[in-house]
């Protein structure tokens, strides 16, 4: 059956005027800023690194998509908030996109991209981690004194029979259990993990594979291991203590050992708030030593009391320092990955794992991953001193990636007539100008 579309939709009137529309408006846009994201790819060659690593056998001479083009397609498309595979069968059209990826016909179509990730593997999902650390260095222009590496684990809920999903007690639902790295707002590593495994599974292995490579690249820098209590492990530790100039500062589960050697404290802290009626908090340092740790460790302990009772936290570290500074200044950053996990997982859609298979699933992560890298280049390069210094990932789509524009493309050029209405011209032009330079 036909569908039938009018020429002309009438609306009720405004003002005494008609209120008329029509589709005859030519190649219009949502995503004028895709080419923002083009511009960030192009300055970290993130995209172009990770394509040359993955494994593609198809017959080339019959294939009209290469690897690198479905990989920006899908990577632009994530960025610009189209989460689902499915989208791409109507967002392949459009010319905004094309553009970006570099193509001028239509992209690829949702089953295409669909085995692209299902051939997804263990040597494709090693390179990409590989791409993220090499475009971290790349993008240091200065020789680091000091890195601080932090590492935490977070639940993606599954809703299928995914592969490699189980219950896991403490979040209470089927689960992945996936492991990111950051140096500051950088993601290094992002992995897959099921979830039947302790958090901290793995997070030496790497740690002492990012060590050996910034040692590589910077033989003297300072790097500081960080984590909550979940990566709080002899093995972890003790590796640390051995090796030349690696620190850690790792929170550690309270106990009644614990509470005991910090008892003094607490108790006062106690004292203090019956006296004032006002929250305090004490900090001290204390030789503790786990049973199944080989040698004791200082611990810091912030003794808390607020109107709701005791709080005492406690934190291993092996740096020399005032523990007030050490738990307030270094160890409570460590709450501003969380948000960067926060963009992944909510703006860039990394809790998408929906596929059977586990290897595709690792590779969706690792879409979410790029997607969230290019963002974040435009952020730390563009973005400095504007209002937007500290905006989060969605932010930053909806102000500088989806730009209404009415496109026109011929033989000689294509041109972005982006909206009048555009309340954010001047920060555009700043930000791709800054991208240009970069």
């Amino acid at each position: 059956m036909t569908d039938c579309i009018p020429k002309k939709i009438e609306f009720p009137p405004c003002k005494n005027r008609k209120v008329e529309a029509e589709f005859s408006g030519g190649n219009v846009t949502s995503d004028g800023g895709a080419l923002l994201l083009s511009e960030a790819d192009r300055i970290t060659g993130l995209t172009k690194r990770i394509a040359g690593k993955i494994r593609d056998p198809r017959r080339q001479e019959s294939c009209e998509h290469s690897v690198l083009d479905m990989l920006r397609q899908r990577v632009y498309g994530i960025a610009l908030g189209y989460d689902d595979l499915n989208d791409h069968s109507s967002i392949r059209k459009d010319i905004a996109i094309q553009t970006a990826v570099g193509k001028d016909v239509d992209l690829a179509s949702a089953p295409t991209l669909c085995r692209l990730e299902n051939r997804a593997d263990r040597e494709a999902a090693l390179a990409i981690n590989m791409a993220f650390v090499e475009s971290f260095i790349k993008s240091r222009e200065d020789v680091p004194e000091e890195l601080i590496l932090d590492f935490d684990a977070t639940d993606d809920p599954v809703h299928g029979e995914q592969e490699g999903r189980f219950f896991h007690g403490y979040y209470r639902h089927y689960c992945f259990l996936p492991l990111y790295v950051f140096c500051d707002d950088q993601l290094l590593v992002s992995y897959l993990r099921p979830s039947n495994i302790d958090a901290s599974k793995h997070a030496w292995a790497i740690f002492s594979l990012l060590v050996k490579r910034f040692r590589e690249q910077w033989p003297d820098v300072r790097i500081i291991f960080r984590g909550d209590s979940g990566f709080c492990r002899d093995k972890m530790l003790s590796w640390c203590e051995r090796q030349s100039n690696v620190d850690y500062i790792v929170g550690i589960a309270k106990n009644s050992r614990l509470i005991t050697l910090g008892e003094s404290l607490i108790r006062e802290a106690s004292a203090r708030f019956e006296a004032s009626r006002e929250k305090q908090r004490l900090f001290g340092e204390f030789q503790y030593a786990a049973q199944s740790w080989k040698t004791e460790r200082a611990v810091i302990i912030k003794a808390e009391h607020t109107l709701k009772g005791s709080n005492p936290r406690f934190v291993v570290t092996n740096i020399v320092g005032d523990p007030k500074w050490l738990y307030e200044n270094l160890y409570c950053a460590r709450g501003e990955m969380e948000n960067r996990i926060k963009e992944q997982q909510l703006h860039m859609y990394a809790d998408r794992t929906s596929c059977h298979g586990w290897w595709p699933n690792q590779f969706r992560l690792l879409l979410s991953s790029m997607a969230y890298t290019l963002v974040e280049t435009i952020r730390r390069l563009a973005l400095s001193e504007t209002e937007l210094e500290q905006a989060e990932c969605d932010t930053i789509r909806l102000k500088l990636l989806k730009i209404g524009a009415v496109i026109i493309r011929n033989t000689r050029r294509v041109r972005f007539l982006l909206s009048s209405a555009y309340p954010w011209k001047v920060l555009f032009i700043r930000v791709y100008a800054r991208l240009c330079a970069g």
